[in-house]
C-alpha cells in the first residue's frame, strides 16, 4: 500500500449534512472511506472511455421468452462471443417473462458492442450495461 496523505476539503454545511446523512445509510465508518469509493468510482466510469483496456461487467435483460425464435437468438449469440460471456444467471419472473444476468469480461469495446447486440435484439423489453472494473489499477 502506497503512503496515506491527509487533505482538507470545505464545502457548504448543508452539503456536508446531507453527505454524512447518506454515509451513515450506507453504513460507512468515516467520511474518508466514502470519499475513496466516490473517487474509485469516477475513475472506474472514466476508464470505460479508453476502449482497449479489460474490464468487467454485467449485462441484464429482461424478455419475453414466448416470442418466436427470441431465446435461441440470445443463446446463439452468447455461444458466438463465448470468451466474453463468462457465466449467466437465468430467472422465469412470471409465465411469460424472462431475466438473464450475463457477467462478461475482455476489451470494453467488444463488452459495449455484445452488450448493445443482446439487448438490440428484437423482443428484448429492457435491458442494461453495468460497467465495472477487474480492480488491477484501482487503488
Amino acid at each position: 500500500m502506497s503512503e496515506l496523505i491527509r487533505f482538507g476539503v470545505s464545502m457548504d454545511g448543508r452539503l456536508l449534512s446531507r453527505f454524512d446523512q447518506m454515509i451513515a445509510e450506507k453504513g460507512y465508518s468515516n467520511r474518508s472511506e466514502a470519499i475513496r469509493d466516490l473517487i474509485r468510482d469516477e475513475l472506474v466510469e472514466e476508464s470505460w472511455e479508453e476502449e482497449e483496456g479489460e474490464a468487467v461487467g454485467t449485462i441484464t435483460l429482461v424478455y419475453n421468452h414466448e416470442i418466436r425464435d427470441l431465446t435461441e437468438k440470445l443463446i446463439d449469440y452468447q455461444h458466438q462471443v463465448h470468451g466474453a460471456v463468462i457465466s449467466s444467471l437465468h430467472v422465469h419472473l412470471d409465465k411469460h417473462n424472462c431475466l438473464e444476468v450475463l457477467v462478461v469480461k475482455g476489451k470494453r469495446r467488444e463488452i459495449k458492442e455484445v452488450a448493445d447486440r443482446l439487448i438490440g435484439t428484437r423482443g428484448v423489453k429492457h435491458g442494461k450495461l453495468v460497467t465495472t472494473t477487474t480492480g488491477r489499477d484501482i487503488y
